[in-house]
């Protein structure tokens, strides 16, 4: 039998269908690069929090476990008030940048438990504590310095003796315009508590900057009915049980924000300050854009109250006959997807949790994302520019973007990320491989890849240049999906490939500064890994050669080439793309061991390292010699292709051959390509095996990167022993860091001098095992470095995932490990049973870091489960 959420995945490709709507609302609107107009690029201040619920956004919305439809015309969203509070709970509260001694951080318990691929059932949990909300006391004691730890808010009382409130909000869907909302409300404290529930519905202000759509409209039906009218997506009704009715506009409200005159009467802020202060700020004819349902209850200790809202297309006597029936249908149907499709039987109970709390979290990271950076920068037609010095982004006035897209974090990061989406969507291909493909050839289309061929990087400055994984995803993707269904989608691979080639012309053309085949990127999505800002050259540096961008067009060249050689099994005209690439590929391997006339490498032969070297204005190279992850990514630039495909492939073969016989002092930097193991797998790696076996001695050192959670983003060696980098009186240095970041590069809100990250430690991991399959059994190293403990390659990867997998499982304490030492986490059991999914984890302790709900990339260890072998 047929998979109800199967069939309702294969009705709703491109977000249509099943998908229109979802959890596609942002939970940071405010603080944003898109919504800022301040003369100074100022964009955490231009609209900060206080000023959130009084100003009406331009590009999106936002709110707590929001749903809207895809294009955002329509949003549906909780809110809620202890009673206490100076502001009606609508959005999730943090610090900005400037306020955290770490940068910004969300200062809220919040998960996001569950979803379908489909959004036909999800399931999240915000905590509100009943007394008074503690702004002013997270705003203050965070002003510390950056060799604290950051103040939390259960480092208030916030939360003392249980006061505060589970509550769980659930969507299903009944049909694909038919949204059911739950609210359940749980009184964990001691004492009988009211909360005020607020479901809110209404629309995003597209019509004042589009003269194209009139303004849309809701009103009152009848005491427990709401209808939305909107000549973009026709009429809904919102049917509720009880409750007051309020109504106001989605309009900015000037008096407070600009000290000016207010457009219309009843606007955005209205409701928050009808019922909070009691002003006569809502609509008394029940009509605006803005709607909202005022729910009170008192509930007693322990006891919990349910809340039903439904929203949907067609009117109905009776909305809620079927509603618990639909909801009990909807969860089970997704826990037999999951159970069917997705989560092998022989995993753990735990395991089995923790990975439908990964998927929960991606799938909940989805958001509505719309900006158009020529409107943006020129201002709408027939409206005065905006007056700014700083002009953000000039060189990106094509992009207009408008699509539901996977964000790393939708507080911390509510904008998208181009390496980290391809992380995303190596999980996502496992529980929705169609969504999956289409993020991958969205970053591919003309509306968001520069007309010169670079993938944007992220709003703040989508110039940036970022680690090209983008071919790697399309590839992971790619064959999962065919393992997954059987079927390879060679229409998916070609139209990819093809967008692929314009990015890898950008790379060759503007990162190989000297056109030696040596890269550059700056500081290449790895923020603070340098002794100094890589994309800042301190004075006297002329050039910086980067052992990790080499080495990741080293992995480009190499997944391109893997692409072509697949595509040429049904086109043979691909073998001279394959030709190309292979090209590219030893010209790399050749370029990272003599560069310039000295023939300087990369490699050290002292240390047995690839390190950065930097060429300064006296004509002298200086190797920069840091042991960090930079040094570690030639390992990644490795595929190994058997021998069945390699002799389908005769013109390749013989451009290749032509290649070799005619330089081969450019094959004797690379592994032996043409050597054939006993299985008939050919190698091709940056890495001979001497350097291989160099470079696992420190990987696999405890005293260097071998956490016991995982590899560390710079040896511990630099505990001990700073690197330090002088010249022309100028001093820069770098300590082992395993922990939140003392310094202020990059924001400060991210650290790579010493924490695990999950993204390199699954590429190392994926890495190894491809030399494994090559290699095989007779290939043994020490695991640990030191320890006497023989492996094999295939052994060593199962170690390191079970080092990583030791972060999110419960240790002898009974908490997860990632926990910080916050009692509730681990004591409470209305706490201790989620799981969160931190941005890094320390270096020593695997205690979670930076962003929490980093879901995002770090659902990767979904991946890690389902690739195990046991």
């Amino acid at each position: 039998m047929k998979l109800k959420e199967f069939e309702r995945l294969s009705l709703s490709p491109n977000n249509r269908n099943w998908k229109i709507w979802g959890p596609y609302l942002a939970e940071r609107q405010w603080g944003t690069v898109r919504e800022d107009y301040s003369v100074n690029g100022d964009a955490w201040n231009y609209v900060s929090h206080d000023f959130a619920r009084s100003v009406s956004y331009r590009w999106g919305e936002e709110g707590i476990a929001g749903f809207c439809d895809g294009k955002q015309i329509l949003c549906l969203a909780p809110a809620f008030w202890n009673g206490h509070d100076p502001i009606l709970k609508e959005r999730l509260f943090g610090l900005t940048n400037a306020q955290g001694n770490h940068g910004e951080d969300v200062k809220e318990l919040y998960y996001h438990l569950e979803s379908s691929p489909t959004h036909s059932y999800c399931k999240y949990l915000y905590k509100y504590p009943q007394q008074v909300f503690p702004y002013d006391e997270l705003v203050y004691k965070n002003y510390r310095d950056r060799f604290q730890a950051e103040f939390e808010i259960l480092d208030t009382q916030a939360f003392r003796e249980n006061r505060y409130f589970d509550i769980y909000i659930e969507y299903a869907k009944a049909d694909i315009n038919d949204i059911l909302m739950k609210v359940t409300v749980y009184n964990r404290g001691p004492e009988t508590a009211a909360i005020h529930v607020l479901p809110h519905l209404w629309f995003r202000n597209y019509w004042k900057h589009n003269s194209l759509y009139r303004r849309p409209s809701m009103g009152a039906v009848s005491d427990n009915c709401i209808q939305s009218k909107s000549k973009r997506n026709g009429t809904y009704y919102l049917y509720h049980e009880g409750g007051v009715q309020l109504f106001c506009e989605n309009e900015t409200n000037n008096e407070r924000v600009y000290q000016s005159t207010n457009a219309v009467p009843f606007v955005k802020d209205g409701i928050n300050d009808f019922i909070i202060n009691q002003k006569n700020t809502v609509n008394p004819k029940k009509k605006g854009t803005k709607a909202a349902v005022w729910l009170q209850e008192e509930i007693a200790a322990g006891k919990c109250k349910i809340f039903r809202v439904r929203l949907r297309k067609k009117p109905t006597d009776d909305p809620w006959a079927d509603f618990d029936d639909e909801f009990v249908k909807r969860q089970a149907e997704t826990f037999t997807y999951y159970k069917e499709f997705v989560i092998p039987e022989n995993l753990s109970p735990e395991n089995k949790k923790l990975i439908r709390s990964a998927f929960g979290g991606l799938l909940w990271t989805k958001q509505f994302y719309y900006l158009d950076v020529y409107k943006w920068l020129n201002g709408e037609y027939q409206e005065k520019p905006p007056l700014r010095t700083y002009q953000r982004n000039l060189e990106w006035k094509h992009l207009t973007n408008r699509n539901i897209i996977s964000m790393p974090d939708k507080w911390e990061y509510p904008w998208y990320a181009a390496w980290d989406l391809a992380f995303h969507t190596t999980t996502f291909v496992h529980v929705d491989p169609s969504f999956a493909k289409q993020q991958l050839l969205l970053m591919l289309q003309e509306s968001y890849m520069h007309p010169n061929g670079q993938i944007p990087a992220y709003e703040w400055n989508f110039s940036d240049v970022n680690p090209p994984v983008h071919a790697w995803g399309v590839w992971q993707v790619f064959e999962t999906d065919k393992i997954k269904t059987g079927v390879a989608d060679l229409d998916f691979l070609q139209r990819a490939f093809q967008k692929l080639l314009m990015n890898f012309t950008w790379w060759v053309n503007q990162k190989d500064v000297n056109g030696t085949d040596i890269f550059a990127g700056g500081f290449l999505g790895l923020d603070n890994i340098g002794v100094f800002d890589r994309n800042h050259m301190p004075p006297g540096i002329k050039n910086l050669q980067q052992a990790d961008a080499t080495s990741w067009m080293g992995m480009f060249s190499l997944n391109m080439l893997r692409m072509s050689m697949e595509l040429a099994k049904h086109d043979p005209a691909y073998e001279e793309s394959a030709a190309k690439f292979f090209r590219h590929f030893v010209n790399i391997g050749w370029a990272m061991h003599n560069i310039g006339e000295k023939n300087i490498s990369l490699w050290d032969d002292e240390d047995n390292f690839y390190y950065d070297a930097v060429q300064l204005d006296n004509g002298q190279s200086h190797r920069l010699r840091l042991r960090s992850l930079v040094g570690i990514i030639p390992l990644l630039a490795v595929e190994v292709i058997n021998s069945n495909m390699f002799d389908q492939m005769q013109g390749f073969q013989r451009r290749a051959r032509n290649i070799i016989n005619t330089r081969p002092d450019l094959a004797q930097s690379i592994s032996d390509i043409e050597n054939r193991n006993q299985d008939g797998n050919h190698l091709f790696s940056i890495m001979r095996g001497f350097r291989l076996e160099h470079v696992l001695k420190r990987l696999l050192d405890e005293n260097e990167f071998l956490s016991d959670y995982g590899i560390r983003s710079l040896s511990k060696y630099h505990l001990e022993h700073p690197y330090i980098f002088e010249y022309k009186g100028y001093k820069h240095d770098i300590q082992y860091e395993p922990g939140e970041s003392s310094s202020p590069m990059f924001g400060g809100n991210s650290n790579w001098r010493g924490p695990i990250w999950l993204p390199l430690n699954y590429l190392i991991i994926q890495a190894i095992r491809k030399y494994y399959r090559y290699y095989g059994d007779a290939y043994v190293y020490e695991f640990p470095t030191g320890s006497g403990n023989k492996l094999n390659l295939k052994q060593i990867a199962e170690e390191l995932t079970k080092r990583l997998l030791k972060i999110f499982t419960k240790n002898e304490a009974g908490k997860y490990q990632y926990h910080s030492d916050h009692a509730p986490f681990y004591n409470d059991i209305n706490f201790k049973e989620h799981h969160l999914f931190y941005e890094f984890f320390h270096g020593d302790t695997g205690q979670g870091l930076g962003a929490s709900h980093q879901t995002g990339w770090t659902a990767l260890v979904a991946n890690l489960l389902l690739e195990m072998d046991d």
